[in-house]
């Protein structure tokens, strides 16, 4: 296993001497100009500073630059003030972020001026979902980056030199933190043989600024400390975490906290002795207090006796609201459920308002298409930071209220489970690059446009030596479209008009809306959510139903309350409606879902027409990647298609619009190669 390992890592450097493979990402090596740079004081991050600016300078030939840290309250500790010939900063990771900021502007072509720019999050964090033994839960793209698959905690020049492009690569775009273990988490993270393997990992993200944390397992104390409990109000286990968060931070000083995953499904917490989410997370906070760590709390809690699982982590978190230390935050998805294609947001956004609340998103796309699909995740992602909460007022959005913006708060941050691996490309889809990529842009401006991080991203992603006319009407103008497009697409023909969580068993790849083992919990079933029956379909969340909706802000709750003022796209979400119930277009439900469903099909069709036509302007590796990944989308986009809609004729035997292309696959085909279905990557 251990050759095995060494085999992908070398195929992986090789692979990075080479554009075309992908390895490079957005930081692609472009012929720059000379360039003068100032800087009185030095570092190992003010280092990379100046050679950054060295070897990837648009700029004017010759030109001189000033790098220079001032006493300025008006910028944020990784803030900048930038200009053409200048960046100011607090802090030496504030001036290598401003170095980024002055390169990408002009390597897109963007104006530069005098302006001070700081972060919206203080803590902008990536995810990883890696097990100790070098797999990744729900990781498409490829092993661990941190972890070995033969255990081998021994560490090599190649492991270095992947943190260091890892390292790099989240700097350009702001990324801060990493939590290199899966909030599953196996407790020996905490033993000192890991521990030196963080220390090691840490020692390499530290002078790009990258800090670095660790998930852990509340059940830690027993499995080994042995101790007899895990109570949280216990002194044993009290005395413990204190003597175990000395020695921690004693191997990484700078370690900049925990995530913990607690009492969900399936994993231990303080709930296990009658205590609660406060008495746990505080426990933790108390311990990490003198070393400057800070704990974030999931609040992903669900039980299966819950009639309405989008409920419970309101109900759990808002009465704890005010309870919680000044050093804990609670981590919130961006959905009450668990990162679907289209989900409203989250109601605890707002709601506590005495208690630090992050968004997490799910940059790995578990729900999306995997590293099959070609789904570009920002305008999701913005259409939950944009949607207005009303907490506080009209404005209230997401972004606001989790950012600091609206209630005063100690700390502020934003998580994305990270889809990166050992892959040449490092996320097995060369499109899913950009939502990496996309998630460091909004964490550090929440306020951004999709549609100029995707510009962005195609940019220095794609763009030739020197930008043209036909390049940028050839290429760059319809494959931001197909971006753009892209995640609409994937909700239409994967679960429309707020239909959620149909998929298989497989994986959470491929349509499943009829998989209902009698063996199985409820809530981890399809039927459960879309409750499909003669007369009707959907979720009844309303104040007849679970009552979900109250626990929304006014406007807000009348307006999902009632079917003919819902959002339409959220319709199944809150309302149980009739085949038959009227929509806006006219058509009846079951025409809208049938038509919706075509589109998405024909969407994916136009993605492949697009991505053909511009041949020319990209490398053979990255075009029949993309080309063949597209076949697979459009197969399964099919599959979702003919699986759902025939599923469904089967409660009311309507026929399909007979302008819409007929099913091709047979239903009971489909749930017979169920298991069979997802593609190789």
């Amino acid at each position: 296993m251990r050759a095995l390992f060494l085999l992908l890592v070398s195929c992986f450097f090789m692979a990075g001497s080479n554009a075309q493979g992908g390895h490079e990402l957005w930081l692609r090596n472009k012929t720059s100009v000379p360039v003068s740079v100032v800087c009185a004081e030095t570092s190992p991050t003010l280092s990379i500073a100046v050679q950054e600016l060295k070897d990837g300078w648009h700029g004017k030939a010759n030109a001189s630059v000033t790098l220079s840290i001032v006493n300025d309250d008006a910028i944020k500790p990784d803030g900048f003030r930038i200009s053409a010939a200048s960046i100011r900063a607090t802090t030496h990771n504030g001036i290598l972020y401003g170095v980024y900021e002055l390169l990408r502007r002009q390597q897109t072509g963007q104006s530069i001026t005098d302006e001070r720019i700081n972060p919206s999050y203080k803590a902008r964090i990536l995810n990883h979902w890696d097990n100790l033994n070098g797999t990744i839960e729900h990781g498409f793209g490829g092993p661990s980056i941190f972890w070995h698959r033969d255990n081998s905690l021994a560490v090599s020049d190649k492991d270095r030199l992947i943190w260091k492009e890892y390292a790099r690569a989240n700097a350009s775009i702001g990324i801060n933190g990493t939590v290199i273990n899966n909030v599953n988490a196996n407790p020996l993270v905490l033993t000192k043989d890991y521990l030196e393997r963080v220390k090691a990992i840490a020692g390499v993200l530290r002078p790009y600024g990258v800090k670095t944390y660790l998930s852990i397992n509340w059940a830690a104390p027993k499995t080994i400390g042995k101790i007899s409990t895990t109570d949280p109000l216990a002194d044993s286990v009290i005395n413990w975490w204190k003597a175990k968060m000395k020695e921690i931070y004693t191997v990484i000083p700078d370690l900049g906290g925990f995530v913990v995953k607690a009492n969900s499904e399936g994993q231990p917490g303080p709930q296990d002795y009658g205590r609660s989410h406060a008495d746990g997370a505080n426990l933790l906070a108390d311990a990490v207090k003198p070393f400057g760590g800070i704990i974030m709390w999931r609040a992903f809690v669900y039980q299966p006796n819950e009639k309405d699982r989008a409920k419970q982590a309101y109900n759990e978190f808002m009465p704890l609201d005010g309870k919680f230390r000044d050093n804990v935050i609670i981590q919130v998805k961006n959905g009450p459920v668990d990162f679907q294609p289209r989900e409203p947001f989250s109601p605890l956004f707002g709601a506590m308002k005495q208690t630090p609340v992050m968004p997490e998103f799910q940059i790995t796309q578990e729900y999306l298409g995997q590293s099959i699909h070609l789904v570009y995740l920002s305008t999701m992602w913005e259409e939950l930071l944009q949607s207005d909460t009303y907490q506080a007022g009209k404005g209230s959005t997401v972004a606001r209220v989790t950012d600091g913006s609206v209630y005063p708060q100690k700390i502020s941050a934003i998580a994305g489970v990270a889809n990166i691996g050992l892959d040449t490309n490092w996320c097995g889809h060369d499109f899913a690059q950009a939502n990496w990529y996309a998630f460091g842009r909004l964490a550090w401006n929440n306020r951004l446009k999709s549609e100029q991080i995707a510009d962005e991203w195609i940019r220095l992603t794609f763009s030739p030596e020197t930008n043209t006319t036909a390049w940028n009407t050839g290429f760059l103008a319809p494959v931001k479209q197909m971006m753009m497009d892209s995640r609409e697409a994937c909700v239409n023909y994967m679960m429309p008009l707020g239909l959620h969580h149909q998929f298989s068993a497989n994986d959470h790849y491929g349509p499943g809306a009829w998989w209902a083992p009698a063996r199985m919990r409820s809530d981890w079933t399809p039927p459960y959510y879309h409750k499909a029956e003669p007369n009707g379909v959907g979720f009844d969340r309303t104040t007849k139903g679970t009552n979900a909706v109250s626990q929304y802000h006014e406007p807000l709750a009348s307006l999902f309350n009632n079917p003919n003022t819902c959002p339409e796209n959220l319709l199944l979400w809150f309302h149980h409606v009739s085949w038959d119930f009227k929509m806006k277009s006219g058509r009846t439900l079951w025409q809208e879902m049938c038509y919706k469903y075509d589109k998405g099909v024909q969407q994916v069709r136009g993605f492949q027409k697009t991505w053909d036509k511009v041949e020319s302007y990209v490398d053979s590796t990255r075009f029949r990647s993309v080309q063949r990944k597209l076949r697979s989308q459009l197969t399964n986009a099919i599959l979702w298609k003919d699986g759902i809609l025939q599923y469904f004729q089967t409660f009311h035997h309507q026929p399909i619009p007979f302008d819409i292309e007929r099913p091709v696959n047979n239903l009971d085909e489909i749930i017979a190669n169920e298991f069979a279905r997802r593609p190789s990557r």
